[in-house]
């Protein structure tokens, strides 16, 4: 919010550290709340959603640079930037179904519009990671580059867009963001997403199941799976 608010801010630049776009969610912590469905529910619709949704709502235009995993929080990250600019090197997908949970709804159908439903499903009904070149391919990346010139075209990106009318760019955000909000006949935004999440079915019941824990507690152990 206060880059929102900032009317001197022009542009953002997100990026990784450690040679790591975004490896995902720290594992090491999903034992203490990811059992119990309200925790869990919370988690992803607090938590995470506030985290992805004020990207959303943000009216300045944000800059990917990647580099490295971009797996799971990762791509959810990278689909809340306007521009995404992969090294060569870099890897992208959801490999969830590995640790015996599928993703939250209103990822999913952040994700999907992102990468495409056809990839989206191969990320988590296949547990198939992509090359930059073949994020590229689908639409996903806005340019590749070379692992050593990342930085200097990402940071050149962001330098151009800041460059430009700010308030245009503002606008402009705002316009694609209403162009996503499909109209009604009585002139509200229809939502089946809202429908699942608060009610229709629990998204989140799957909490204290034997194969979310199994998921989970093997890969903390450094194990296979017996799901």
């Amino acid at each position: 919010q206060s880059i929102q608010r900032n009317p001197e801010a022009r542009c953002v630049l997100i990026e990784g550290d450690g040679g790591a776009f975004c490896a995902g969610g720290d594992i090491s912590e999903y034992p203490a709340f990811r059992f119990d469905a309200a925790q869990l529910r919370d988690f992803h619709e607090n938590d995470v959603w506030g985290g992805l949704s004020a990207m959303l709502d943000c009216d300045v235009p944000i800059v990917a640079r990647i580099d490295g995993a971009c797996m799971g929080a990762g791509v959810e990250i990278a689909s809340c930037c306007d521009i995404r600019i992969a090294a060569t090197g870099a890897r992208f997908g959801a490999p969830i179904a590995r640790l015996g949970f599928p993703m939250a709804p209103r990822e999913a159908q952040l994700v999907a519009g992102a990468v495409g439903e056809l990839t989206a499903r191969q990320m988590l009904l296949e547990a198939a990671t992509f090359s930059a070149p073949d994020m590229l391919a689908r639409g996903f990346l806005s340019r590749v580059v070379a692992d050593e010139l990342l930085q200097a075209d990402a940071l050149g990106t962001a330098q151009r867009v800041a460059g430009l009318a700010p308030q245009a760019a503002r606008l402009n955000k705002q316009m694609f963001r209403a162009l996503k909000v499909p109209p009604s006949p009585d002139g509200r935004a229809l939502s089946a997403i809202e429908t699942i999440v608060n009610g229709a079915m629990d998204p989140y019941a799957y909490a204290d199941s034997a194969e979310h824990r199994e998921g989970i507690n093997a890969f903390l152990a450094k194990r296979p799976p017996a799901f």
